[in-house]
């Protein structure tokens, strides 16, 4: 018999081989109507399995349904309109090519291989097939099949996308769905799932949006086409949805950033590189100058350190080639890196091509010119394969010496720390830059300030011991915390980021991990935050916290961060000596609390819908004369705020007042000033807010002060109080 343990804490017991779906029948019928799948955790694995997938063992389980709207029913439900959304596609163009089509967190796509270019005008009549096979109800059938038997399948239907998946999918079978009873009558598709039970549970959905891409991200490869839809188990939330986009598009950031003059991109610098403009730049320094002041609070010291940095460096951290997919190549000193560089390269684009044997001739004749010149490349001999050879020229790269844009700012902050011997009484250490760093995004994922290649991070590591890990470590969340909250983003979520058993990509010890993951949870609890544990989501050398915000239209987005490092300072010798006078290893905090300032200034935008707390204003006041008769005195108030060290500007045009202050309500400007001839005469400026709003009339000494305590603090307005008493 197994034990399953259900999220109140109850223990079933049910026979050996019992499904999600057999538990949910025991518990009670409308269970059993609504269930979809289960969360499974099984030897402290969680995993999402079908509602007819047996369960493995005793185990911990929640049971997914069509009524909770949690974000794993949502990714099953979504993943399984991807698959329907995809067989209406290859209906109606029976000449599409299916790549792969994941679930995402507010929908899913689909990336296709198609001569024809979908538009707009195809979705009405993809969403009519879909209806038609939602109407159906037909069931999502799962099947597995031995990898040796299922490679000659794939390899029958001459879909060269599904074969290449199919390699990369670990384990000795592949399993396929089938969205009928009968394979080979019903479509079909290469996946892990899990699925719904049937397509009648799909209520909601619709088509979106269809854009370029390539496969796996390369340029030089297959141009595809990613077609993007959204599912929902009720309507009106697919209606919600809807009018959430919809404001949206009110408040992108691109359109707003525009129009508000904040920053520009420019092709000739470069798609995903951010022109901040004057206004735009007057964020981010108040930002930079918030957080600044609050670190020397704490005791940090500001650095500045180089942008690129030798390949040895990032080597040793691990950051190359472990970012080798989202970094711009490594430029080689000598001649033979340069030569296998470009070999390599060019085997990264071949490799898959249409004709792989001659794909394949044609590099070796590369490495055949390089070989001449210089020498065997250890690994390669005439019998490699696309992939060996690639594995090859890589181990031939390793020792090559070279410069690397960096991809991240803690290996020159190590450097730093390295710098001199360091003693207990020295620590902790830490070390604060606005640094900027690069990434080669794809330009399919590039967006505006919130996706780009280059961005500046408020970067911060900070190196302890062992003992003053958890004051540290709770200060950087403190401090996390208390930036998010000072603009008014209170409606946020902490993320615990923990490594994947199962995957290879992390360095270090599970000794280092084990104490890491602890300490990590041990701040989250002691902060009071709300916080969910993530398996996958840690950074390659330590666990971490995110801060995951909602924006005031609740939108999620990943913010700040918070990581903990045992492993760095050990791959890079890092020590100090301690108070029993022996050499022992620092721990390293690695911290950001706005995360990037392009994205987080993005979000802010979109956040405010440009209409920023005063403080952050690019523009605080305007001041707009009446008439002529009004012209000097305008001058004059102009000059006062200024003065006062207010951010201003002066409209003393022979424009009629009404359009003066539309263009300025539209520049999201706090105040605007109308002065005319009674408020020269008084002193007075007559107080208008960008909402359209008066304030009435209000001494000019009166005003600059209620606007330094509305900067000073931060806050709400103080003015319209004031202003209705005088």
């Amino acid at each position: 018999m197994l034990k399953v343990t259900l999220p109140d804490g109850h223990i079933l017991e049910a026979a050996d081989g019992a499904t999600v779906a057999d538990i949910a029948a025991s518990i009670g019928a409308g269970l059993a109507r609504n269930t979809i799948a289960g969360s499974v955790t099984f030897n402290g694995q969680a995993d999402v399995v079908d509602a007819a997938a047996a369960l493995p063992g005793d185990c911990e389980l929640t049971i997914l349904t069509a009524t909770d709207d949690s974000p794993d029913s949502l990714l099953v439900l979504r993943h399984s309109c991807a698959h329907v959304m995809a067989e209406a596609i290859c209906t109606l163009f029976p000449d599409t090519k299916l790549v792969y089509g994941p679930p995402l967190e507010n929908g899913f796509y689909y990336d296709i291989d198609l001569d024809r270019s979908l538009t707009p005008d195809d979705f009405p009549q993809i969403e009519a097939e879909m209806t038609r096979i939602v109407k159906e109800k037909r069931p999502f059938c799962r099947y597995e099949m031995p990898r040796d038997e299922a490679m000659p399948k794939l390899a029958d239907e001459k879909n060269r996308y599904k074969i290449d998946n199919a390699e990369r999918a670990e384990g000795d079978a592949l399993s396929f769905y089938v969205t009928g009873e009968a394979p080979g009558e019903n479509f079909e598709d290469l996946c892990r799932g899990p699925h719904i039970p049937n397509t009648g549970i799909i209520k909601a959905f619709k088509v979106q949006q269809v854009s370029r891409s390539h496969y796996r991200g390369d340029v030089n490869d297959q141009p595809l086409q990613r077609v993007y839809g959204t599912a929902f188990f009720k309507k009106k939330s697919l209606t919600e949805y809807i009018e959430l986009l919809e404001e949206a598009k009110k408040r992108d950031h691109r359109v707003i950033g525009k129009e508000l003059n904040l920053f520009t991109i420019s092709d000739q610098v470069g798609s995903g590189l951010v022109l901040w403009q004057p206004k735009g730049a007057i964020i981010r320094t108040e930002l930079q100058n918030h957080l600044t002041a609050e670190m020397v609070k704490l005791g940090y010291d500001m650095v500045y350190t180089p942008q690129i940095g030798q390949l040895g460096l990032y080597r040793c951290s691990g950051h190359y080639p472990y970012y080798e997919d989202s970094q711009f190549p490594a430029m080689f000193e000598t001649d033979r890196g340069k030569a296998i560089q470009s070999t390599l390269q060019l085997a990264q684009r071949l490799k898959g091509g249409a004709t792989p044997d001659e794909s394949l001739g044609t590099v070796r004749s590369m490495i055949e010119s390089i070989e001449n010149i210089w020498g065997k490349l250890e690994g390669i001999d005439a019998d490699s394969s696309m992939d060996q050879v690639i594995e090859g020229l890589y181990a031939a790269l390793s020792t090559e010496q070279g410069f690397l844009l960096r991809p991240m700012n803690c290996p020159h902050h190590i450097q730093l720390y390295a710098s001199r011997l360091r003693s207990y009484r020295d620590l902790p250490v830490r070390l604060a830059e606005y640094g900027t760093v690069y990434r080669y995004e794809q330009s399919g994922e590039i967006s505006g300030m919130t996706r780009v290649r280059g961005f500046t991070q408020d970067d911060a590591h900070l190196f302890c011991t062992n003992e003053q890990l958890p004051e540290e470590l709770q200060t950087t969340v403190n401090l996390t915390r208390s930036v998010l909250e000072m603009l008014g983003m209170m409606d946020y979520r902490v993320r615990i980021g923990l490594r994947d058993a199962d995957s290879d990509k992390y360095v270090g010890s599970t000794e280092n991990w084990d104490r890491a993951e602890e300490a990590i949870r041990a701040a989250a609890k002691e902060s009071g935050v709300n916080y969910t544990e993530e398996a996958g989501e840690a950074a390659f050398y330590g666990p971490k916290i995110d801060f995951v915000v909602k924006d005031c239209i609740g939108r999620s987005w990943q913010l700040g961060t918070v990581q903990v490092d045992y492993n760095l300072p050990e791959r890079f010798k890092l020590t100090y000596i301690g108070r029993d006078n022996t050499q022992h290893v620092p721990i390293m905090i690695h911290r950001a609390p706005f995360g990037s300032m392009e994205r987080f200034v993005g979000i802010l935008i979109e956040h405010f819908a440009g209409a920023f707390p005063m403080w952050l204003s690019p523009v605080q006041v305007a001041v707009a004369s009446v008439s002529d008769k009004s012209r000097d005195y305008a001058k004059e108030v102009f000059a006062s705020l200024k003065q006062a060290g207010l951010r201003a500007e002066l409209d003393d045009s022979d424009e009629k007042i009404g359009p003066k202050k539309h263009r300025l309500r539209a520049a999201k400007i706090n105040y605007i000033l109308v002065v005319g001839e009674k408020e020269a005469a008084q002193g007075e400026v007559n107080i208008n807010d960008r909402d359209g709003k008066a304030g009435g009339n209000m001494t000019l000494a009166a005003f600059i002060e209620a606007c330094r305590t509305e900067v000073d603090t931060k806050g709400r307005s103080p003015i319209a109080a004031e202003s209705a008493m005088v």
